[in-house]
């Protein structure tokens, strides 16, 4: 017979996952009254791009906001018993995978992409056309933060409760190095299209929209997210890779320690959180015919973006069990920093 151990780490982010879904749905209550604030509709700074789902909605949806919210903060306390019914799990799920996957859309991405640009502009004196952090975070898309904050909380807590005794993973290494090699394949394609752009070649556009590019200097632009990605991509290897556990000798101070697997588990689990739903906005993009078949190089790589995020996913987790020793949390068998060295 099995038994449920949510732990201590479990409950206390089923709590809080209870408390943030009390506050949303007090936050859609005064929205729906008339406060200011309501992240979607109007007060949207792209309400014409239609790029949330909830492009659509008006202050009143904060009745549903409300509505919502209430069945998740019952759900997440239910995480918090030690019990064996699978219900909250077939609840907490949908619930979490609706926050993060599906609220979101593609500007996250882009704040989190652009934010190392706007910090350094000021300092090389780039203009950016006046973008600041202001822009790329406005407060709608601050909102879509908060959401997936709740989503998490709540995958988290379904994570710890649902967690048995002895069970083999799905998570293995060998699943975890296919994965690392997927999530750094599958951006290639967007990255050859935005660096052949830069350099003046209508990769999977036509040339007159190349020459619109390179007026306005967007090109560059995408050029600039292509290296993002790639450097990203290069630092998914270490997902399976020495270094991503043991500090290289060429880092002073830090050489031979240990890597926390935090610092590798949240950025890599954040951004396959982030490409995943980018992509999802472009899937919804091109189902709606937003996109022509002749400009494929401006949409089809990104389609291809949630494979990227799940290959990552799958990678991060394996590697968060292979460094933390399993799905049981028992420490892993340590390592000796100077043979670990490379």
């Amino acid at each position: 017979m099995t038994t449920m151990t949510s732990g201590r780490p479990g409950r206390s982010a089923a709590l809080w996952a209870a408390l943030w879904a009390l506050v949303y749905g007090a936050l859609g209550v005064a929205w729906a009254l008339g406060m200011p604030g309501f992240p979607w509709g109007s007060s949207d700074p792209d309400p014409d791009r239609a790029l949330s789902i909830l492009a659509g909605t008006g202050p009143r949806f904060g009745w549903w906001i409300a509505a919502f919210a209430l069945p998740t903060a019952v759900t997440a306390l239910a995480l918090t018993r030690g019990s064996d019914s699978r219900l909250p799990l077939f609840l907490a799920w949908p619930i979490a995978a609706l926050l993060i996957l599906v609220v979101p859309d593609s500007r996250v991405m882009m704040g989190v992409a652009y934010t190392p640009l706007l910090l350094v502009a000021p300092v090389f004196g780039w203009g950016l056309g006046g973008a600041t952090l202001a822009d790329a975070w406005p407060w709608p898309v601050l909102n879509q933060l908060v959401c997936v904050l709740g989503g998490l909380l709540l995958a988290a807590a379904a994570l710890a409760y649902g967690r048995r005794r002895r069970r083999a993973s799905w998570f293995t290494p060998e699943r975890g190095r296919r994965a690392v090699y997927v999530a750094v394949a599958v951006p290639l394609l967007y990255c050859a299209t935005r660096w052949a752009w830069a350099l003046g070649i209508p990769l999977g556009i036509s040339r007159e929209f190349l020459a619109q590019g390179q007026d306005d200097g967007m090109w560059l632009a995408g050029a600039y997210l292509a290296t993002f990605g790639a450097f990203g991509g290069l630092l998914t290897l270490g997902l399976t890779q020495r270094w991503g556990e043991i500090f290289p000798r060429w880092l002073p101070v830090l050489r031979g320690r240990r890597v926390p697997p935090p610092l590798a588990v949240v950025p890599a689990g954040f951004v396959s959180i982030i490409v995943t739903v980018a992509g999802l906005t472009y899937i919804r993009w091109t189902v709606a015919g937003r996109f022509a078949l002749d400009e494929w190089g401006a949409w089809l790589p990104e389609c291809f973006w949630p494979i990227w995020g799940g290959a990552l996913a799958v990678a991060t987790v394996s590697y968060r069990l292979r460094r933390l020793g399993g799905r049981d949390g028992e420490p892993a068998a340590e390592v000796s920093p100077r043979r670990a060295l490379p």
